[in-house]
């Protein structure tokens, strides 16, 4: 195993790369499998199933996020005691907070959207139960939970970009006084790699939970929702991984030994 790679940053990564994987499998098999069937029906049961997931999976990554700018803080603010100050017990609490904080969102949301009652067509105009979907389909005064909904996005969106634009307040900072121009490289490049999935997940999530129905149509809200649930999840490992030179090293490393392997059974 490659030593540059059991550090707190990539073990955030590996975190993020399970969210990603775990979102993607929410959505798209039973996407696909409806397209392939030309079937496209789902069950109560299923439709709740999905709903927590994804709300479970999206309010774990927006804490996760700021977690891996917190890390990235650390790192670049206090790299003498950042070994102790980021040890594998403190990123293992705040990765399990992460996970603590996402199930929250889950648990709170998908038994209030689910219990309301539906009346005339219950054709979902998206390709999965996504909550503002749902709530389109009910016939009663869904104002109570839509307010509930914007509180609770302000609260799971407010906390993790509080934390990620003090961090990187601070990482601007300390970039603008380095002396090492290499350094400086260093930290914009990962820097950079984080914001970019930051402004899409987020910018996403904002439009879809935070922007009054009234500025929604159904067209829109699937090219949002199609960004932040399938897109920005396939461009993660390529915006973090890629980019950077540890794991691509790691890469080459391990896709020689196996062709080496191979050689010698031959």
């Amino acid at each position: 195993s490659n030593v540059h790679l059991h550090t707190p940053m990539y073990f955030f990564i590996s975190q993020l790369s399970l969210m990603d994987v775990m979102y993607i499998s929410v959505t798209v098999p039973k996407m696909l499998m409806d397209q392939v069937r030309g079937v496209k029906n789902i069950s109560v049961p299923e439709c709740g199933i999905q709903m927590f997931l994804y709300l479970t999976l999206g309010g774990s990554e927006f804490f996760l996020l700021a977690a891996m700018a917190y890390d990235r803080y650390m790192a670049i603010c206090h790299p003498l005691r950042y070994p102790v100050l980021m040890n594998h017990r403190i990123c293992f609490i705040l990765a399990s907070g992460c996970w603590f904080l996402g199930s929250v969102d889950g648990f709170m949301l998908t038994p209030i959207t689910m219990t309301f009652p539906i009346c005339g067509s219950r054709e979902i105009h998206h390709f999965f139960c996504e909550v503002p979907a749902i709530m389109k389909l009910s016939c009663s005064d869904t104002s109570l939970i839509e307010t509930l909904m914007y509180l609770c996005c302000v609260l799971m969106i407010l906390i993790p970009v509080t934390v990620i634009s003090s961090s990187y307040s601070f990482i601007l900072l300390t970039i603008h006084r380095m002396n090492s121009t290499e350094g400086r490289k260093k930290a914009f490049a990962t820097c950079s790699s984080h914001m970019t999935v930051v402004i899409l997940f987020y910018g996403a999530a904002i439009y879809t939970y935070m922007i009054p129905s009234s500025y929604h149509t159904p067209e829109k809200d699937m090219v949002v929702s199609f960004f932040y649930t399938i897109l920005t999840p396939v461009l993660n490992p390529l915006i973090y991984s890629f980019r950077n030179k540890d794991v691509t090293g790691a890469l080459k490393k391990t896709l020689s030994v196996g062709s080496v392997f191979q050689e010698t059974v031959k």
